[in-house]
């Protein structure tokens, strides 16, 4: 098989562009205070690179995030451009977006610099050999975050995997890049299954999590996860202009991603495997240690940038001593209810109860009302009466 074989799979959308600007703050951004998040840096002067679909800049929350970079599928373009998916704009917006008046949304690290590698499309374009070139692309362009919102879970020739491996390891040792990769979208069966390149050595895999810090039920479990984070109805930039609600492993990624590069930015001293370490040592997690369905645990930005007392060792994160809620069974995905939640049921049961001891009430009342006036009739409330005079 070869590099040409082997494609690489972007989350379906279904968002139009351009769109009209969501006023609200996205859940995502609501269990984060901004202001101790960015109380240090907002990641300026740190370059995050996006092997994607392109970025649109004519967004205005992407027209000064984005710099100049490149285009696997174009010959002479810069990757400032995402016109059939709008896959890597939403993905650059999470990470970078710039603020603007009418909406609550903003980027993680809203002063990073987005370098966009254009390497697939709607039509999965992109395959292993464009791949090795945007990896070595972005470490050399200086990223010290490359973002790789894509997987593919193809069996590789040996020489095609050899390649792939050498050109993540390039990037890591020659250029002391952190790469992060979406864990993938096909863990509704809940079956192990290796994803690339998230199951390559020292990338931080990325599994979705949702409002309950629960994985997401497509998200693909597995060994090599390292961290989840937000990956349900996600609020992004789109082409042209405005914002859409996208779900998948691939925008909860860039959410790591701008992490990422907001303790880069603080720490320009920590190598990348220190990054990792800090990001998956300060998650949420119900248990001491790692599981395969969120890693380490959900991330917790404002620990990751800001709890950094002691310097985060370059092996990986350890066990806690004792789990926050003690060391419990392994966080399985949320049920995929597809109709009324156990929760709308219970309360559907409750509203019947209520309606049935009204109706009761009301059936005491009109009959007795009725009976009253029966007796009344029969003349026998006027016997009663003279009964009891």
């Amino acid at each position: 098989m070869t590099d040409d074989d082997v494609r690489f799979q972007v989350d379906d959308t279904s968002c139009s562009f351009p769109s009209d600007i969501i006023k609200g703050t996205p859940w995502s951004l609501q269990r984060v205070v901004l202001d101790q998040l960015w109380q240090d840096t907002k990641g300026k002067g740190v370059k995050v690179a996006v092997i994607d679909t392109g970025v649109d800049t004519v967004n205005a929350q992407l027209k000064g995030a984005v710099a100049n970079g490149t285009d696997y599928l174009h010959k002479g373009g810069t990757g400032k451009t995402d016109p059939t998916v709008g896959h890597g704009t939403k993905v650059a917006g999470i990470i970078a977006a710039r603020k603007l008046d009418g909406t609550g949304f903003i980027g993680l690290a809203p002063e990073a610099t987005i370098i966009p590698i254009r390497q697939n499309d709607d039509q999965g374009s992109g395959n292993v050999g464009t791949m090795i070139k945007a990896i070595k692309y972005a470490a050399d362009a200086g990223a010290k975050v490359i973002n790789i919102s894509q997987d593919t879970a193809s069996k590789m020739d040996p020489v095609v995997d050899t390649a792939f491996r050498q050109a993540i390891k390039y990037a890591q040792d020659e250029k002391d890049a952190l790469i992060v990769a979406a864990a993938g979208n096909d863990g509704a069966d809940g079956k192990v299954k290796e994803t690339y390149p998230a199951a390559y050595p020292g990338v931080l895999a990325v599994a979705a999590s949702d409002r309950n810090n629960a994985r997401a039920p497509f998200s693909q479990s597995g060994p090599f996860v390292g961290v989840a984070a937000p990956g349900i109805d996600m609020v992004s930039t789109v082409p042209v202009g405005g914002n859409c609600v996208d779900q998948g492993t691939s925008f909860a990624a860039p959410y790591v991603s701008g992490v990422a590069a907001l303790i880069r930015a603080k720490h320009p001293d920590w190598n990348y495997k220190q990054v990792i370490t800090q990001i998956e040592q300060t998650a949420d997690r119900t248990k001491a240690g790692r599981d395969d369905f969120v890693g380490w645990g959900v991330i917790d930005p404002a620990a990751a940038v800001n709890d950094d007392t002691t310097t985060p060792s370059a092996d990986g994160p350890k066990p806690d001593s004792a789990g926050p809620a003690g060391d419990s069974a392994d966080v399985q995905a949320a049920t995929l209810v597809l109709g009324e939640s156990e929760q709308q049921r219970t309360e559907r049961y409750a509203l019947y109860v209520v309606a049935a001891g009204f109706a009761l009430v009301l059936l005491l009342f009109g009959g007795g009302r009725v009976l009253s006036d029966w007796r009344r009739k029969q003349g026998v409330g006027n016997n009663v009466e003279s009964t009891g005079s």
